[in-house]
């Protein structure tokens, strides 16, 4: 089942732990993930307009689920290509063929998203099938141990393209299973066998973060397209900038990624995979949903800035907010690092801001900027005092 000796490196020849690095070619990678994650931002405001010819309409709470589902199977793999990638750098050409040809099945995957439970399932079925064959063949080189994760991925994919041809709700349903498969996989297949360089990990993941953060910026020009720039357009957007720079802070503060790098190192290999599974692959759940989600509430607020918001808007808007701040309290708390309970007073007071935008949707991006740079100064206040 491995691939040909002209692939193969031993592990005695592997990047010591330090020097390795996040390569371009993975930036490449993540820039192709987040144009899946600009397309789950299209499904989910899909849900607060008007059926297209030809479409059937769909309720925010069914483009909300349909988010939720494409995003977590696809969240998966692309975790699995980060631990990949971790054990088996792209030092080779062969090996980076390989990687773009898994990018190639993202890259199917995010095209056929808008039309996934409307036609375009087998598409999506078929890019992630290629994703599974590329991560699987190129980790044989690292660890056999890949080998029990396969089934669950194949039988996951199997679940998705059956789901192609039935009707909802059992198209949800077989998602599902597939979501429960994968997500659930870890607690059979065990932590052993795949050690993982904590500083790698950490610095892959924060770029993602601040490419995920860019793309709700790209919100902002989707929202202004054909739009005259005049001062109620300007303040929202600068307001957008405001809030999506508070997110940025709130994830990397002063420091923190060095924190968490010691917090992995110190750990024993299979500890140390447990950890990096809470951390960063549940517990960035809730902070990349609620980028698709804080994207979607901006583009409603750039498109008319001075009118109130629909309640379902004002709402993804605030609990975009408050997803971040709940997957970023999960995050440091699996490596231990400074809770900052005020956080949590942060994500409810954000919810709290979703009755502001029936009344105004700048006034309450004006209001979630507030709540976030309030937060942030006092966590920096007593950062100072302990100090």
């Amino acid at each position: 089942m491995r691939l040909p000796t002209w692939f193969a490196e031993p592990a005695e020849r592997n990047t010591p732990e330090p020097e390795l690095r996040v390569s371009t070619l993975e930036l490449f990678f993540d820039l192709v993930f987040v144009f899946t994650i600009t397309q789950l931002t299209h499904v989910l405001v899909a849900g607060l307009e008007p059926p297209s010819p030809g479409h059937r309409a769909v309720t925010i709470g069914e483009s909300a689920l349909q988010v939720v589902l494409v995003f977590g199977v696809m969240w998966w793999m692309y975790s699995g290509y980060v631990w990949l990638l971790n054990s088996v750098p792209p030092v080779r050409p062969a090996r980076r063929i390989l990687v773009l040809l898994g990018m190639t099945g993202f890259l199917l995957m995010a095209l056929a998203i808008p039309t996934t439970f409307n036609g375009g399932g087998p598409a999506f079925a078929i890019g992630y099938l290629l994703l599974i064959v590329v991560h699987g063949a190129l980790y044989l080189q690292a660890t056999r141990a890949i080998v029990r994760v396969i089934p669950f991925n194949l039988a996951a994919t199997a679940l998705i393209g059956v789901a192609s041809f039935v009707a909802a709700p059992y198209t949800y349903l077989l998602w599902a299973a597939a979501l429960i498969l994968l997500w659930g996989s870890p607690y059979f297949i065990g932590q052993k066998g795949f050690t993982l360089r904590a500083p790698h990990v950490v610095e892959r993941h924060g770029l993602l973060v601040i490419v995920v953060l860019g793309e709700s910026m790209l919100a902002i020009g989707i929202g202004a397209a054909d739009l005259h720039v005049d001062l109620g357009l300007g303040i929202a957007g600068a307001l957008g900038l405001c809030l999506a720079a508070c997110l940025w802070w709130t994830y990397f503060g002063d420091g923190d990624e060095v924190a968490a790098e010691h917090a992995l190192a110190a750990a024993e290999p299979v500890p140390r995979t447990r950890m990096i599974l809470g951390a960063y692959f549940y517990g960035h759940i809730p902070i990349l949903l609620g980028v698709v989600a804080v994207s979607g509430g901006i583009k409603k607020v750039i498109g008319h800035p001075l009118d109130p918001l629909k309640p379902a808007a004002a709402i993804m808007l605030s609990a975009g907010v408050a997803l971040y701040l709940a997957g970023d309290f999960w995050f440091r708390r699996v490596l231990g690092l400074p809770q900052a309970r005020i956080r949590g007073l942060a994500a409810i007071a954000a919810l709290v801001a979703a009755a502001v935008g029936l009344w105004s949707a700048m006034a309450q991006l004006a209001v979630l900027v507030v709540i976030l740079v309030v937060m942030l100064a006092i966590e920096h206040r007593r950062s100072w005092a302990i100090g």
